[in-house]
């Protein structure tokens, strides 16, 4: 099963995009979405699936947290 992650946009180049989330950095393919930096996307396996807002973001990577800390990750 794949799980998407929210992750914040740190810099585009051209079709990629270096994003940020939950104590990594990569680089994503974005060529699918409008990526602005220090804009959220949702990205699944190294894929930028769609633009979300910030708080969008924040409640799911709460939700994450939870998951976590109920020891089910």
């Amino acid at each position: 099963m794949c799980l998407s992650v929210p992750a914040k946009v740190l810099e585009v180049r051209g079709d990629r995009a270096v994003v940020t989330s939950r104590g990594w950095t990569r680089e994503v393919d974005a060529s699918h979405v409008d990526a602005l930096v220090g804009g959220y996307l949702l990205v699944q396996g190294g894929v930028a699936m769609m633009a979300i807002d910030a708080r969008e973001a924040e409640e799911i990577l709460a939700a994450w947290d939870e998951v976590e800390a109920a020891g089910d990750a």
